[in-house]
């Protein structure tokens, strides 16, 4: 049997220790607390003097804390606590998927109320160029397609899959007329003029 060499083994006790930091990271201790609604250890880290950790990401998926909340199906309140702590409501993940997107593509309309009273934006796009009206109109989700339009969502913004808006999916799929009649009568968005130099 071979004996390792005092430096081989030094050089490995290096390499692996700031592995081990890695996996027990700040960002990923809270990210996982969040996970688990722990909801002590979100406070206690988010409570410590200059803590920035609120919109901290994973790596492999780019989900935040807000975009966990809405997968895992988390309180509202915790998800208030959140935004009031700074939480970035227009935060996207690798996707480009806002939390408000995913409320909206998973049915969480609970959340789509909460997010747009934080400022979330309804208009921001995915990779897709999908938008939560999109998603909710695709899900024949009324009431959150309702609160998306009241709050601004733009009915015939276009994705870059189909090049349809959300009008046009409502008016393609006539199982839902109450959606179909909710798009129909909403009024277009208009664009406003942007200046150019002033000469």
């Amino acid at each position: 049997m071979r004996r390792r060499t005092p430096l081989l083994v030094a050089t490995l006790v290096l390499l692996a220790a700031p592995l081990a930091a890695q996996q027990q990271s700040e960002g990923y201790k809270f990210l996982d607390a969040i996970k688990k609604e722990d909801g002590k250890t979100v406070v206690d880290m988010l409570g410590r003097p200059g803590s920035t950790i609120v919109n901290v990401k994973e790596v492999t998926s780019g989900d935040a804390a807000l975009h966990i909340i809405v997968k895992n199906g988390g309180g509202e309140n915790f998800m208030k606590y959140l935004l009031q702590s700074g939480a970035d409501p227009n935060i996207r993940d690798k996707r480009n998927n806002t939390p408000l997107m995913l409320a909206a593509q998973l049915g969480k309309g609970n959340y789509v109320p909460i997010l747009l009273e934080y400022k979330a934006n309804p208009n921001l796009a995915n990779a897709s160029g999908e938008t939560p009206l999109i998603a909710a109109v695709q899900n024949r989700d009324v009431a959150t397609a309702r609160v998306l339009l009241d709050k601004g969502a733009d009915p015939d913004q276009t994705d870059s899959v189909a090049g349809m808006s959300a009008r046009a999916y409502a008016l393609r799929d006539a199982r839902n007329p109450a959606l179909t009649k909710l798009l129909t009568d909403a009024p277009k968005k208009v664009q406003a003029a942007v200046a150019g130099p002033k000469l």
